[in-house]
């Protein structure tokens, strides 16, 4: 992630037009929107396809950015926004005649798809907030003053969400352990 000020001057001249500056406020912040549409829509390939279009948007809309410095929040909630709106397309989509979701994807023929349906429909089992601080500072590396700013939530409650779910992550993976040592 770049810091507020090399983000700010990039922002400012993808307002004018610059190309070059948009691309590398893509490749500075993709992994992060793609994180964040993780934690909302769950499934690794959509959550790919919500960032990239997240980023269009974006790009479209780039000179609605007001506050350069604070540009990894607004991109946070375009990718929120756009997560939310797939997730309403995918229900409906999903929903089988016989009225159970589809089940399966892409990446189920993957020899560690069970681990990624377990740790995903873990990371469900959290709230939107924990799944995006945990996802934000454990994959994407960002410090929790950059949480907070891009979540706008204080320091402290990134600390506190983060704990939160790696807390409750390890009881459910605790318990999960249990039961199958016990079947």
């Amino acid at each position: 992630m770049l810091d507020e000020d090399a983000t700010a001057s990039l922002v400012v001249r993808a307002q004018r037009g610059d190309v070059p500056a948009f691309d590398a406020l893509a490749r500075a912040y993709l992994r992060a929107a793609y994180s964040v549409a993780l934690a909302v829509v769950g499934r690794p390939a959509d959550a790919e396809d919500v960032a990239q279009d997240a980023f269009l948007l974006a790009l479209e809309r780039i000179e609605t950015c007001r506050e350069p410095r604070r540009f990894a929040g607004w991109l946070v909630a375009i990718v929120r926004n756009q997560a939310r709106n797939w997730l309403d397309r995918r229900r409906l989509r999903d929903v089988s005649p016989g009225g159970r979701e589809a089940e399966g994807g892409d990446d189920a023929a993957l020899p560690d798809a069970p681990l990624r349906r377990r740790l995903l429909q873990l990371l469900q089992s959290l709230g939107p907030v924990q799944r995006e601080v945990l996802l934000l500072h454990d994959l994407e590396g960002w410090t929790h003053p950059e949480i907070g700013a891009a979540l706008g939530i204080s320091e402290v409650a990134s600390r506190q969400h983060l704990f939160q779910a790696r807390r409750e992550l390890r009881g459910r993976l605790e318990n999960q352990d249990a039961e199958r040592g016990s079947t």
